[in-house]
């Protein structure tokens, strides 16, 4: 793909892997913040708001802890599904007509790869946002995660907005 100056990314194309640099490098240093600088592992619940405490929760399955396993073969089969999806995301992402579509299929990846690295480096992906609420004196909170899982979500949004109302994109690998 020719790009303005002569060969490389086109435009679209590199703000998506902009926008999955940043998501991985937010995401990866707030883990490392919250696990070796604040300590999050050996601290009660860090209260931030009424409504938003951060805590420590280890997820060895996939989102929202659907399919947990520890053992290393379950491990190495989630990190296999993960890298070929990372790879069809990056071939949709080149292929891509919009803008929207490529930086949300960036924010995707980022995330992805985020959590993929948890899972490589920990066995397990670090999740530690915590929503909540009390009504009539009963707390109901929300799955534990992390900024990774939030650029996912953004992502997977943005995607399904960019296709009801944007252009049509190039169909997914």
């Amino acid at each position: 793909m020719e790009g303005a100056g002569g060969y490389g990314l086109s435009s679209p194309v590199r703000a998506g892997v902009l926008a999955a640099v940043i998501t991985l490098i937010a995401d990866q240093a707030s883990k490392l913040w919250l696990l070796h600088v604040l300590d999050i592992g050996h601290r009660d619940p860090v209260r931030v708001t009424p409504f938003f405490d951060l805590v420590l929760a280890w997820n060895p399955g996939i989102s929202f802890g659907w399919f947990q396993s520890e053992t290393p073969a379950a491990q190495v089969l989630l990190m296999v599904i993960k890298a070929a999806a990372v790879i069809a995301l990056a071939i949709w992402m080149a292929r891509s007509r919009t803008w929207l579509a490529t930086v949300s299929l960036g924010l995707i990846i980022g995330g992805a790869i985020g959590n993929g690295i948890d899972r490589f480096a920990y066995g397990a992906v670090v999740d530690f946002a915590l929503l909540h609420a009390e009504i009539g004196g009963k707390t109901f909170n929300w799955y534990i995660f992390n900024l990774a899982d939030v650029a996912i979500v953004a992502g997977v949004a943005a995607l399904l907005y960019d296709s009801v109302v944007g252009t049509p994109a190039v169909k997914a690998p």
